[in-house]
């Protein structure tokens, strides 16, 4: 096999890599923020939060927002269980801060992805196709206050989002070389624990909203 050949993997490979980083933080990131600050109107009532959340003005743009986070998410998922197929941990030959945020984003990551794929079905896909239309407030915020597994997994899945998020911002940071220097690692990692702990708190004041208007 020739230089030139066997260079093929290895390029189509960093393309991949480079592509679900990319995807990671926009717009799945972005969105994920977004996300959760309308959910915030749950404090406003369940009509605020209905009107902020299920609600889109013309069914076009709930199409567009289907594509733009749907296929990405997509995307990024394969994108992860394929590295999570490929790659093995080192944790027990190098005990270092570095291989144990590599170990926690990937067991987020199968958090998450068990997480998103309950939360999307129960919460968007089951509710507008099979029962025709958008989840009530009502449903979910009495789900929230009365069903205990309900509400922990929301807190545990929201948990994970938040690490898999900030973690992710970082990595991206050094992966498309925005940081080099010891500096900028350290500030990449000051970044990552902002955006853990701010989803986090938005994320749990939902949950508390929610759980608050489920009583």
């Amino acid at each position: 096999m020739s230089a030139a050949t066997s260079t093929v993997p290895q390029r189509s490979g960093f393309v991949r890599a480079r592509l679900g980083s990319l995807l990671a933080v926009l717009p799945l990131s972005v969105w994920t923020f977004v996300h959760v600050w309308n959910n915030l109107a749950a404090f406003e009532g369940g009509q605020a939060w209905e009107k902020s959340v299920t609600t889109y003005s013309h069914p076009v743009a709930q199409l567009v927002t289907a594509i733009i986070v749907l296929l990405p998410l997509a995307v990024h998922a394969a994108w992860g269980v394929g590295r999570l197929l490929t790659s093995r941990p080192n944790n027990i030959r190098y005990r270092t801060m570095a291989n144990l945020k590599y170990l926690l984003q990937r067991l987020a990551a199968v958090g998450v992805l068990l997480f998103l794929g309950a939360h999307l079905w129960l919460a968007m896909l089951h509710p507008r196709f099979v029962e025709g239309h958008p989840e009530p407030f009502a449903d979910i915020a009495r789900e929230m206050h009365s069903h205990t597994p309900t509400l922990v997994v929301y807190l545990l899945g929201t948990l994970g989002v938040a690490y898999h998020v900030g973690n992710g911002v970082s990595g991206f940071s050094m992966g498309w070389g925005l940081v080099g220097t010891r500096r900028g690692l350290r500030h990449a990692d000051a970044l990552a624990w902002v955006v853990f702990l701010l989803l986090l708190a938005m994320s749990w004041a939902v949950i508390y909203a929610l759980y608050r208007s489920g009583g």
